[in-house]
């Protein structure tokens, strides 16, 4: 019988449950870690990677267009080093837009798709071949990899932005009285088996912002940041957040100016 993605995946996660296991017996601090990287080694992210740049290139849509004159910042169609500054003000929207966001316009504008049909579709099930954002997500962002976070804050809405996802980052709100920072503003924290992010620490923010998209291997698909902030949210127990909302962008904005100078490697693999 052929082994599907998901199956060779489900083998992966297998051996790294069973690999963190015996190196946590030695080395409680580096088994789970060790393990990670070997995953990300042959990471089944970059099976979406052709087929983001075939759906890029492919006339779709109602207008039967490409995305190749999509402008993120660069140029039209250039893509090279685009992430490395998104979120960013475009003038054709008025509004700061981070990947996601900006790819909604252009399948939009360009291609001629109902944005509402988009959004509904745009995080995909687990187990799933991802959706046409999450696919795209990964095969632009791929075209920054070896290049530097590099958000310059240059317009007065990129800092309005940044404030405000500074404020949301600190801020207590929702039933539980929760912030970002309680989970992310300390080292060595943990939940179960999950190490936690100290987002306040330089190299450790750069490690976050340098990996979405990345394949969450919980899920075998692929995932955004878009998606990790909502998921996020939903644990926090605060009202949905909207995709591709002011509030996202906010955020995304403020983790991604924290982490200037981190080497883009996508797509990175999550548990």
């Amino acid at each position: 019988m052929p082994i599907t993605r998901g199956g060779i995946a489900a083998i992966s996660l297998a051996c790294l449950a069973a690999w963190g296991t015996v190196l946590a017996q030695g080395k409680p601090d580096d088994g789970l870690a060790i393990g990670r990287q070997m995953l990300a080694e042959d990471n089944p992210g970059d099976l979406w990677i052709d087929r983001g740049k075939n759906l890029f290139y492919e006339k779709r849509g109602p207008k039967n267009a490409s995305l190749e004159s999509c402008e993120f910042g660069l140029g039209p169609g250039k893509l090279e080093g685009a992430t490395a500054q998104l979120p960013r003000y475009f003038p054709d929207t008025d509004r700061v837009q981070d990947l996601e966001s900006r790819l909604l316009t252009c399948m939009v504008e360009l291609q001629g798709f109902k944005r509402e049909d988009i959004v509904k579709r745009a995080i995909s099930p687990a187990g799933s071949t991802g959706s046409d954002v999450e696919t795209l997500a990964i095969y632009i962002s791929s075209r920054s990899n070896g290049m530097k976070m590099n958000l310059r804050l240059a317009h007065p809405k990129e800092r309005e932005m940044y404030k405000a996802g500074e404020y949301l980052f600190f801020r207590r709100s929702g039933q539980t009285d929760f912030a970002c920072v309680q989970c992310h503003g300390e080292p060595d924290k943990r939940i179960r088996l999950q190490d936690l992010v100290h987002m306040t620490d330089k190299k450790q923010i750069q490690e976050v912002v340098a990996t979405w998209p990345a394949y969450r291997g919980a899920h075998f698909t692929v995932r955004t940041m878009q998606w990790r902030l909502y998921d996020c949210f939903w644990q926090m127990r605060l009202p949905e957040l909207k995709y591709t909302s002011d509030v996202s962008i906010a955020l995304t904005t403020y983790l991604h100016y924290q982490g200037n100078g981190a080497v883009i490697k996508v797509p990175g693999f999550k548990r």
